[in-house]
């Protein structure tokens, strides 16, 4: 093994540079979530219980920014606006079922939950992913 020191910081690998804009706590559950369809803030907000309206406007800020999802604004009142996956979160998306995969097939025992719990409405194959 090389005693090279990595940097998780190297823009150059494509890990890192994902990880980057992923590793925020909520972010991956909110593409979870935008992954089933489009959402309002307020829908997010309650599928996302405890999260603050702060953090949840900073990490759709974010994401939108990265280019995952997009916001749209409709001129009326009162306010619409209405977030969905880009071509960029969908394929994003596609890495939170793999992970979904995992953790029910390496995580079940672990966890102590019973079958009911994992079978969740987040627990959504990507199969039923709402297209842009």
């Amino acid at each position: 093994m090389s005693d090279a020191i990595h940097n998780y910081q190297d823009i150059t690998c494509p890990v890192a540079r994902t990880t980057q804009i992923i590793s925020g706590k909520w972010t991956l559950l909110i593409i979870r979530d935008l992954a089933q369809g489009t959402m309002r803030f307020s829908q997010i907000e309650r599928s996302l219980v405890g999260i603050s309206p702060k953090t949840l406007s900073d990490r759709l800020h974010n994401l939108e920014r990265d280019g995952i999802i997009r916001r749209q604004t409709f001129a009326e009142v009162p306010p619409r606006v209405e977030y969905s996956l880009t071509e960029k979160g969908r394929a994003l998306a596609e890495v939170i079922e793999a992970m979904r995969i995992f953790g029910r097939q390496w995580l079940n025992e672990d966890c102590g939950c019973d079958e009911a719990f994992l079978e969740d409405e987040h627990a959504v194959p990507l199969a039923t992913m709402q297209p842009a």
